[in-house]
């Protein structure tokens, strides 16, 4: 099977045939159930190094437990594969699922370096093949909307995106606090206000300063502040960590008024997300309509895979964007330890 030819499914549609690298908690919970109820979708097994873990999921969404992560992408009926594995594996197994011939679904971060973003990009392009950075939220009706009122000019002329994306902290061994893994609340948590800065300022913004702390007997960034600014001087306050009370936030501030949403990351499927906009005295309140991120993120995988070549190109750019801005971040924080 070629990547320009997806399998046959019923009625004679064409049928992505997902291949799961890994047991996360986010695909449990949110990216499997979108893929198994997507129109010309199957999910077709589910892979894992714990085969109790593969068993599981495997009973859970009527598909085939693999022990290996190869084994799965030597599988002819596979055409694609989402990748929930930690961080710090991306990069490696969407390598071998592109070079076994599969469309790519991989969760956020696409890569831990630009250089490591940059090669499978390259091996995406070369093969023809869709690569995707699973970023939800841009996919959530809110979006659109708040996008569409601040270009009607309902704030007047943008000045400032303030986000944050903030969790609880996670048990100490957790895999986000392990180095080895890519752990860390930049590629982590800080990923979202970062690519929401990119949706709102657009690509040309840069960094003009930041700061990572390494938590307590920590050896990873669990918080982390930066500020951005687009060549005409609009500018991004961004902040994140898992060292703190739940927090997603967004707010545009302009001339005239300012646009607030207060779920614009993790709003849950049935959730109606309120949108606020404040001129002067006068405040509204907008309450949207429910959207299914993930769902829209499956649908839109899957136009991506059964489309051509060059509609891909978009998605490229997207994941090498966002991989040099997390490294400009770097290159530029001043990381601070607690004594």
């Amino acid at each position: 099977m070629t990547a320009d030819r997806l399998a046959d499914g019923p009625l004679g549609t064409a049928e992505l045939r997902i291949g799961v690298l890994g047991c996360a908690d986010i695909a449990r919970r949110r990216m499997l159930p979108a893929l198994v109820a997507g129109q010309g979708i199957r999910v077709a097994a589910v892979a894992s190094r714990d085969q109790e873990k593969a068993k599981s999921f495997s009973a859970q969404f009527g598909c085939d437990a693999v022990d290996d992560y190869q084994r799965l992408l030597d599988r002819p009926d596979i055409n694609a594969v989402y990748i929930p594995l930690p961080t710090g594996l991306h990069a490696l197994w969407t390598a071998r699922a592109l070079e076994a011939g599969k469309h790519v679904l991989v969760e956020k971060s696409a890569a831990g370096t630009l250089t490591e973003a940059q090669e499978v990009v390259a091996l995406a392009r070369e093969r023809g093949l869709a690569l995707m950075e699973n970023f939800a939220f841009v996919h959530h009706s809110q979006h659109t909307t708040a996008q569409q009122r601040l270009l009607c000019g309902e704030i007047g002329e943008l000045r400032v995106l303030q986000a944050s994306f903030g969790v609880p902290p996670r048990p100490s061994a957790d895999i986000r606090y392990r180095r080895e893994l890519g752990g860390g609340a930049l590629l982590d948590v800080g990923t979202y206000p970062l690519h929401a800065a990119l949706m709102y300022l657009g690509d040309d913004v840069q960094v003009i300063g930041a700061v990572l702390r390494v938590g307590r007997n920590q050896e990873v960034d669990t918080a982390g502040s930066v500020l951005l600014a687009s060549p005409d001087g609009v500018t991004a306050e961004l902040s994140f960590g898992f060292e703190h009370a739940y927090r997603s936030h967004c707010a545009l501030w302009g001339t005239e008024g300012r646009l607030v949403l207060d779920q614009p990351f993790t709003p849950p499927m049935t959730a109606r997300p309120v949108l606020r906009l404040s001129r002067q005295n006068h405040v509204q309140q907008f309450v949207l309509a429910a959207d299914d991120q993930f769902g829209n993120t499956a649908a839109s995988f899957a136009s991506l895979a059964q489309g051509p070549a060059t509609v891909r190109e978009e998605q490229y750019a997207r994941i090498l964007r966002q991989a040099a801005l997390l490294s400009s971040v770097r290159d530029t924080a001043r990381v601070l330890r607690p004594s």
